[in-house]
């Protein structure tokens, strides 16, 4: 019995292994029990495998049997379905099906052919009708079981307090150490009280700290240059809060206006950018936008008035007047007009920042950690000093 074949295929995630064995027809029934015959080693699912016939059965088996183990050859862990076929001429006359979880080397599973008094027999005479040309064709499919244990739940993390900290802190009376009295100059109108702390104000919002002073004073502050609502996005604002987008389309030149007198920078930023955005700029309001703009040193508008300007110079020339526009914006306008031209040949130098748009200037100097409040020139003269 020396004479054997195998091969292994597979198909649709179904790994199969066919192990022939020729001359067994010619072996006595009263063949050496326990005396296996074994498969060439073969891999599946990445995986060392074995057969094991007994042609006179196992040692514990009773006469008459077939018996058929698998030997799991590897050292990882592996769990299958697997089954056991004997092939015949017309088919398979002979089958046992499977589910076991191999854990380690050698560990196997004793799936016998043909056990006497179970349920479902296969005898050694039934096994003996299904040679083909003397030969025992042994098929064993295998499939791979993926685990069905649910992953667990995420952990839960909670965020860092600092900013819900700082919020709660927002109007609270009792630790505050500074308090503004803000509005009250409109008819029937009451001042509203802002309570607030010195130490948060001086990083927040500059201004109003030094207006706070430094002593234990707790006198109402005057503001009155500032609507109480105005006043109430500020200072959220300045202890971490975000301002609503529909309450900065609403009133985005009032916060502007704001927080650029209270260096409320960031705030000031975006007020523009909101304003930027829902402005539409016309031949009758150019002028008034463009001096707005510089007198606010909103770079961002100013450079979006200045785009108008450029892409619309025949109308503005025969319908707005010049003779107002302060010196220094010339060198903008001169800027915009020239950037698609002079920005291939300036880059690599230092005059290539002079090309750049606003909103790229504030981002290089945000990187940098810069002051990133100012005009074009002088967001270009920091740049270049810190290059």
């Amino acid at each position: 019995m020396n004479n054997q074949t195998s091969r292994v295929t597979n198909i649709d995630g179904m790994e199969t292994y066919e192990f022939q064995l020729d001359g067994f027809e010619s072996l006595p029934a009263t063949a050496t029990r326990g005396t296996p015959v074994l498969s060439p080693e073969f891999t599946c699912f990445g995986h060392q495998w074995r057969l094991r016939v007994f042609p006179g059965g196992a040692e514990n088996s009773e006469d008459g049997t077939v018996d058929v183990f698998l030997h799991h050859r590897s050292d990882n862990r592996i769990n299958i379905e697997f089954g056991f076929s004997v092939k015949g001429e017309a088919g398979v006359t002979a089958a046992r099906h499977f589910t076991f979880d191999f854990r380690g080397i050698h560990l196997c599973l004793q799936g016998i052919l043909n056990t006497c008094g179970t349920e479902v027999g296969f005898g050694r005479p039934e096994v003996v009708n299904s040679l083909v040309e003397g030969a025992l064709i042994i098929e064993v499919r295998m499939r791979l079981i993926k685990p069905t244990t649910s992953s667990p739940s995420p952990s839960f993390i909670p965020k860092n307090p600092f900013l819900e900290l700082m919020l709660n802190k927002f109007m609270d009376e009792k630790s505050a150490d500074v308090v503004f009295k803000v509005g009250g100059e409109q008819v029937n109108a009451s001042p509203a009280i802002f309570h607030a702390h010195r130490l948060i104000l001086e990083d927040c919002a500059p201004v109003l700290a030094h207006l706070s002073g430094s002593g234990d004073d707790l006198s109402p502050i005057p503001i009155t240059d500032v609507k109480p609502d105005v006043f109430h996005h500020m200072l959220y604002y300045a202890y971490g809060g975000k301002v609503a987008d529909e309450d900065l389309k609403a009133n985005a030149m009032e916060i502007l206006n704001a927080a650029d007198k209270y260096e409320v920078v960031n705030l000031k930023l975006e007020a523009e950018a909101i304003f930027v955005a829902s402005t539409i700029i016309t031949i009758d309001n150019v002028m008034e936008l463009l001096l707005y703009a510089h007198d606010k040193n909103c770079a961002l508008l100013k450079e979006t008035v200045i785009d108008f300007i450029v892409e619309n110079g025949d109308d503005v020339l025969d319908n707005v007047s010049l003779k107002d526009v302060p010196g220094g914006l010339f060198a903008d306008l001169l800027t915009a007009v020239t950037r698609g031209k002079r920005k291939a040949a300036l880059k690599g130098s230092g005059d290539y920042f002079r090309t750049m748009r606003v909103s790229d200037l504030r981002k290089q100097l945000h990187k940098k950690g810069l002051d990133i409040d100012g005009s074009r020139e002088a967001m270009i003269a920091i740049l270049k000093e810190n290059s």
